[in-house]
């Protein structure tokens, strides 16, 4: 795995001109989610695209259509700028338009940022299919995979890149969205090959508590997004456990090799420098102690009600993004013969469907490769 910086860009300015040059006078940017992070997005991409003039000032914002106390969420949304049931309390600006039909937001848009629950991407893909511009670049927010055939997974970029034969990005970093509502200051790592359209990125998404940096290394960027998830369930359970910051520690560094065992193996080319970033290690910390999978598996330990008992109970509509990956993870690992290289990952899978109890985490770690002595 090399060492080098994640600067650099790969080169291919002239396809990127070619489409930039092809968009509309002013860009248009659509986001497809409006949970509480495709929310918290919305709040900073509707107030950055007034502060350019090559952005048009409408975002079209994409809301699966749900009734609440007899009023549509969408009519809410524009009446009030306020998304009453995933980010109560945080008024979006005005500019930003709440669309339950995906073809009608996402039509007319020169940027798609995609910020829904991995489950749904394909569904929502094959909708926009021959509807979008052809010139179209696409964001993706999701952190997650899913199967492919033969056995193995597929990042979620690939999916819509090859779904709708657009270029995709990635973002991905320590970005618990109620803190991003809230403008505390934080970092993220867009994951992109072309500097031009890195630079577009930028300017959308980036603010004085929002700090963006670029990188080359895509598909690094993805993985550390979507394993992070695995990981920090297996944060919560030591925290159901009782078992003390030492034994999370562990579990943190552990899951980071894994990690990057992961993607050495799977994403050969991968850069070291790239868990680094904001994507990376700062995600992974960030996930452990205050994200969502932590808490939700904390109390699977000590309520053992299960996994969806609990996400119904405690996430007010929203998925549990761990326990999924971990699933999808665990069926490429186990189609390979590879689960022994990965005891982290497989020890929280089989937890989290119950083929393990909770109490044997540890044992499972316990002979860790990481653990074994090597004589030279």
């Amino acid at each position: 795995m090399a060492f080098s910086t994640n600067i650099c860009y790969a080169c291919s300015t002239n396809q990127t001109l070619t489409r930039i040059a092809s968009m509309s006078e002013t860009k248009k940017v659509c986001i497809v989610g409006s949970g509480n992070w495709g929310s918290a997005i919305a709040k900073i991409v509707g107030n950055n695209v007034q502060k350019h003039d090559y952005l048009d000032n409408r975002v079209t914002m994409h809301v699966h259509e749900e009734v609440l106390d007899g009023k549509k969420l969408t009519e809410i949304i524009n009446e009030t700028h306020e998304n009453v049931k995933y980010l109560p309390g945080h008024k979006l600006p005005a500019n930003v338009l709440a669309v339950p039909d995906i073809v009608d937001a996402a039509k007319d848009a020169d940027v798609l940022i995609f910020v829904v629950p991995h489950q749904f991407i394909r569904g929502l893909c094959k909708s926009m299919l021959g509807k979008i511009k052809s010139t179209a670049v696409g964001l993706s927010l999701i952190k997650g995979f899913d199967r492919a055939e033969g056995g193995g997974i597929e990042l979620i970029s690939h999916i819509i890149q090859s779904e709708l034969n657009i270029p995709v990005s990635v973002l991905m970093g320590a970005n618990l969205a109620p803190e991003v509502a809230n403008e505390m200051f934080c970092e993220t790592t867009i994951g992109c090959k072309d500097k031009t359209i890195g630079n577009l990125f930028r300017d959308i998404i980036q603010t004085d508590y929002f700090r963006v940096v670029v990188v080359d290394d895509v598909d690094t960027v993805e993985v550390c997004g979507a394993l992070k998830n695995i990981v920090a369930c297996g944060a919560g359970f030591v925290d159901g456990l009782g078992l003390g910051d030492n034994t999370k520690a562990a579990v943190i560094r552990l899951g980071l090799m894994e990690m990057i065992k992961f993607a050495e193996v799977f994403y050969p080319g991968s850069k070291l420098s790239t868990f680094f970033e904001s994507c990376g290690v700062a995600d992974l910390i960030t996930t452990c102690y205050g994200g969502r999978n932590r808490k939700v598996s904390e109390a699977f330990v000590r309520t053992k009600k299960t996994i969806k008992e609990l996400e119904d109970e405690m996430l007010n509509g929203q998925k549990l993004q761990g326990p999924f990956t971990a699933e999808e993870v665990n069926y490429m690992l186990k189609s390979k013969g590879m689960e022994d290289r990965f005891p982290l990952f497989t020890a929280i899978h089989k937890i989290c469907v119950g083929e393990l109890p909770p109490e044997q985490m540890v044992d499972c770690i316990r002979q860790h490769p990481e653990h074994i002595v090597r004589v030279n």
